[in-house]
């Protein structure tokens, strides 16, 4: 499989990429704890689907130390029992950040309080950009149809 377009082959296309990576870096200099940075990011993009972010961040998290087996078990967080109660409140708001359509009225109260009571304001503006920029890049990476597999850690740092 390769990509439907290379955005990198055009100057503005080049640009463009250039210019929206730089907010993922931004949330990466954060506050927001690493773990959680890589479990939202890869809960995000299993919901929507995206294989190169799936590959991309279960490949960061593991150099990163992160376990196999909290790894594995993200797709069914809520039943697991190896996730914190902050990462579980960020896990919950990804998911209704994400699945915004699938409910009226947006993200619920019940969860917004959640995850304030784990995270300041400097750390929730980096998890809900960090949420709405994996949902951006997402949708650019199924829509070209980026393959999958070949990330390597760092690949992009």
């Amino acid at each position: 499989m390769s990509a439907r377009l290379d955005v990198f082959a055009t100057p503005g296309g080049g640009r463009l990429v250039k210019q929206f990576t730089s907010v993922g870096r931004l949330v990466v200099e954060s506050p927001l704890p690493a773990a959680a940075r890589e479990l939202v990011s890869l809960r995000v993009s299993q919901i929507n689907g995206c294989a190169v972010c799936i590959d991309m961040h279960t490949k960061e998290a593991a150099a990163a130390g992160e376990s196999a087996v909290r790894l594995h078990l993200v797709a069914g967080w809520r039943e697991a029992t190896v996730f914190t109660e902050a990462e579980r409140a960020a896990l919950e708001l990804a998911e209704q950040g994400t699945r915004i359509a699938d409910g009226a009225g947006g993200v619920p109260d019940e969860v917004w309080q959640r995850a304030t009571e784990h995270y300041d304001e400097e750390q929730l503006v980096a998890l809900v950009t960090l949420i709405a920029f994996m949902n951006t890049a997402n949708r650019l990476n199924v829509i070209l149809r980026q393959p999958a597999g070949d990330y390597r850690p760092g690949q992009f740092t």
